[in-house]
């Protein structure tokens, strides 16, 4: 079939590749971005029986399910804020309530310095998750900030941070692109020695980025959820897997030239024997990104399904528009070189005849060094979330919140307790909650209504307020006549509306850990504790539900649902890679040693991953994400450059004794699937050197494990492996389907010519 394809291909290639041009074109204008379409928190994947999306729960009634909030910050540069700053302030919240992606405009507090006022603003549920219309909301209100040398505004909280988040992912992702793409160029020009072919391949995997954003950003309308970590990896993956795909084709192509073969033939000869080799390449890059459907953690179920389009792009594009480019610009894209035979080369063909010569030393030394590096596993723990924060205006926001109201009004960390009756009957409840989390001695600051804003408000006040003026979810910006001295304290119970239900029934504090930042893997590690201890002083005081929500809880519930991800989608990954390994090879044993020795080089990447992050970075842990993304993608990828060695040598054990077969088939894939390899770590490595935290060891993982892969499985441990076992490899069917002495391409060759 694969024959027939290229066969059309060829003979239509200017339509082929106009056809792809067009799909380029549409995708791009007519659907959304993939950027806007990234949800950049990690916890918003948790499946619903979380204890921190549980928790959650408690306070939906104070923020309603699909709002974000943001928080308008005005801050005086010479003293308190003046009469007119206020008034200033008021004439903004007005023109922010009528703009039409705010729902409403509310609560809010003045620092005690009188410097800094703030007001809640929330958006209609359309605008959460920031893209396009999260954009237009933020930046609608921004463009209202006046330019006064004396009074600065800023716009915070929820979906701000999250919206310049996604404008720096972003940028971040163009700047992979350039990197990774200079990289690939570099590269190419080094393995190729030729000016045109490293462009064609190029331009061949930039084409399947470009396509594959737009269609995975549409998947999203049934069902697909993207992450920011798919943004980045798709990059690097396509990018990296297309020109692997390319130089694997490219290679071969350029082999049957040298043996005098014709143009058109030399394509087709080359599709026939490497076209299955990336057929099944991809295909088990994309069973195994698809086995993440059955993750609990929906960011492993949206970067899966995201991902395997992207393959599956990759692939379509190598097939069709690969070879219909080949067709058009001919042997001319070698130059200044020529297609001739050669000597094979002297590098390869050492490495080739001292391990076939001496299969079991080959053997017991790469596994014995790949061993040592996985001992570093000993030194393994996850780490808490590493986002970065707030970025551009969002952070200057939340920089200015803590040096005037203190770090506890910024802090993403809550406790919720669901009374079973109206604290406004009893607001001295609200202090014995505050004084026992406090007694816990898990939490250096506790923030609640009473001191909402680090202003003061006796118990007293909160029940006179609640009596006279109401829940303060309903009072207005500005204070009614008359109040005086008071007028400080109305707006501190305003901005209870954010911790106290208008019922009374639910009510929340802001806390600072002991443990550190709610990003450090400290605090996520102390969660069980402050959890336990959180349900202990609910208990005592009667409170019917309890609950702990932040950054660090969501990081262990994150970390918890990925380990037991891993125990339920590994034995699965491993069936099907075997499963298609079978297929391909034609036999019952190599799939276990194709396998097996892609794992052992996972393990010692992730080893030599946990030694440079850990043991020499002095760092506490590893993202939890790392083992599993790059359990899939060392396994998967790493199975590339397998399939395409070993169908090489089935191919010349037909003809050859199994170990004159084993070293022409090194020195025959040497160049390839190094220049490939390179290729691959290389973008993973660009990735790595352009984001940081959890990004930034992924990038590093990966890369190792490819390089792991590269040198030591597919150089030693795989031939020495098959040359040990001899006839054993192709049981229970011998290799078959090639005559002694026939050229296996003769049978294409004989094929019609194709009409142009």
């Amino acid at each position: 079939m694969l024959v027939s394809i290229t066969r059309f291909t060829l003979r239509w290639r200017w339509a082929v590749v106009t056809v792809w041009l067009f799909l380029l074109v549409a995708g791009l204008s007519l659907l959304p971005t993939l950027s806007s379409v990234v949800q950049t928190d990690d916890t918003a994947f948790l499946p619903t029986n979380a204890p921190s999306v549980r928790a959650a729960q408690l306070v939906a009634n104070l923020t309603p399910a699909g709002q974000q909030d943001g928080l308008l910050v005005a801050n005086s540069l010479n003293g308190p804020l003046t009469t007119s700053d206020l008034a200033t302030m008021e004439v903004i919240e007005a023109k922010t309530r009528r703009l039409p992606l705010v729902s409403s405009v509310s609560g809010g507090a003045t620092s005690t310095d009188g410097e800094v006022k703030t007001a809640i603003v929330r958006f209609v549920p359309s605008a959460a998750g920031g893209g396009r219309l999260g954009q237009i909301a933020v930046d609608s209100i921004r463009s209202l900030f006046p330019d006064e040398p004396a009074l600065s505004f800023y716009l915070t909280g929820a979906l701000p941070v999250l919206v310049d988040q996604q404008a720096a992912a972003s940028r971040t992702e163009s700047k992979v692109v350039l990197v990774t793409a200079l990289l690939i160029l570099f590269l190419l020009l080094l393995g190729l020695r030729a000016l045109g072919a490293p462009l064609v391949v190029l331009a061949a995997a930039g084409l399947a980025l470009a396509v594959s954003g737009p269609v995975i950003a549409w998947s999203t309308h049934i069902g697909v959820q993207i992450s920011s970590l798919l943004q980045l990896l798709l990059t690097a993956l396509v990018l990296g897997a297309g020109t692997d795909y390319g130089l694997f084709l490219l290679f071969r192509y350029r082999e049957y030239l040298a043996e005098g073969h014709g143009h058109d033939e030399a394509i087709i000869l080359a599709m026939a024997r490497v076209g299955k080799s990336i057929t099944f390449s991809a295909a088990t890059v994309v069973a195994a990104l698809l086995s993440l459907l059955l993750a609990s953690f929906g960011l492993y179920r949206g970067v899966g399904p995201g991902l395997a389009i992207g393959v599956a792009i990759v692939l379509a594009v190598n097939l069709t528009f690969l070879p219909a480019c080949l067709a058009i610009c001919g042997p001319r894209i070698f130059w200044p070189w020529r297609p001739h035979r050669g000597a094979p080369s002297r590098g390869w063909g050492l490495v080739a005849s001292r391990t076939t010569r001496r299969p079991m030393g080959a053997l017991v030394g790469v596994v014995a060094l790949l061993g040592a590096l996985a001992v570093f596993l000993i030194a393994y723990a996850p780490s808490g979330f590493n986002t970065g924060g707030a970025i551009g205006n969002s952070a200057i926001g939340e920089q200015v919140i803590a040096e005037h109201f203190g770090a506890l009004d910024v802090s993403s960390e809550e406790v919720a307790f669901r009374l079973r009756s109206s604290v406004w009957n009893e607001p001295s409840l609200l202090q014995r909650y505050r004084s026992d989390l406090l007694n816990t001695g898990l939490f250096t600051g506790v923030s609640g209504a009473l001191n909402m804003g680090g202003q003061p408000v006796p118990t007293w006040w909160l029940t006179l307020a609640y009596s006279y003026l109401g829940p303060p979810q309903d009072l207005p910006a500005v204070a009614p006549a008359g109040l005086g001295q008071y007028t400080a304290w109305y707006d501190a119970y305003r901005s209870t509306a954010e911790l106290v239900s208008a019922g009374g029934r639910t009510i929340v504090y802001k806390v600072a850990l002991s443990a550190g930042s709610p990003s450090s893997t400290a605090a996520m590690q102390d969660v069980p504790a402050v959890r336990a201890a959180v349900h202990s002083v609910g208990h005592a005081l009667g409170a019917a539900e309890s609950g702990y929500i932040g950054m660090a809880p969501g990081a262990y519930d994150v970390s918890q649902v990925s380990t037991s991800d891993m125990v339920k989608i590994v034995p699965v990954v491993l069936a099907v890679l075997a499963l298609l390994l079978a297929l391909l090879v034609g036999s019952l044993v190599a799939p276990f040693y194709l396998v097996a020795s892609v794992g052992l080089s996972y393990l010692a990447a992730l080893g030599l991953t946990v030694a440079i992050f850990v043991v020499v970075g002095g760092g506490l842990g590893v993202n939890f994400t790392l083992p599993f993304f790059m359990f899939v993608f060392v396994m998967a990828l790493g199975q590339d450059y397998n399939i395409l060695v070993i169908s090489r040598i089935k191919e010349e054990a037909a003809r050859l004794p199994l170990r004159e077969a084993v070293s022409k088939a090194m020195v025959a894939t040497g160049t390839t699937v190094t220049s490939a390899g390179l290729i691959l770590a290389g973008t993973f490595a660009a990735l790595a050197a352009t984001t940081s935290g959890q990004i930034r060891q992924i990038g590093v993982g990966l890369s190792l494990g490819i390089l792991l892969d590269t040198f030591l499985v597919r150089t030693v441990l795989l031939p020495a492996t098959v040359v040990l076992l001899g006839r054993w490899n192709w049981w229970p069917w011998p290799s078959r389907g090639l005559l002694p002495n026939q050229d296996p391409a003769s049978t294409v060759s004989n094929a019609p010519a194709i009409t142009r």
